[in-house]
């Protein structure tokens, strides 16, 4: 999926997750992370951050994700709005769950 511009997604209330999604000419994707629960759980919103975007065949974005304590399936839905936000795809996401 191609990004055309930055997409956004979430709060900063506890228990979500701030999601920025910004295009990069560079290769590859870049995840830098703010956590409260960083030393607990990093591994895991990275994993769920960069599987989200495997998913949605998102590459070469710099992501900028603020977590409060999100679980993992909040971290999916503002990552995957986020980028079809950035995509100006808002309305193509398919909601079924897998």
């Amino acid at each position: 999926m191609e990004i055309i511009r930055t997409g956004m997604a979430g709060t900063m209330e506890s228990s979500d997750i701030n999601v920025v999604i910004e295009k990069q000419e560079a290769k590859g994707i870049k995840i830098y992370l703010n956590s409260s629960v960083e030393k607990q759980f990093g591994d895991q919103i990275r994993k769920v951050i960069l599987e989200t975007l495997e998913d949605l065949k998102v590459t070469n974005v710099v992501v900028r994700a603020v977590d409060r304590g999100a679980l993992d399936c909040t971290i999916r839905a503002r990552v995957q709005s986020a980028v079809m936000r950035a995509a100006n795809k808002e309305n193509e996401l398919d909601w079924e769950v897998l």
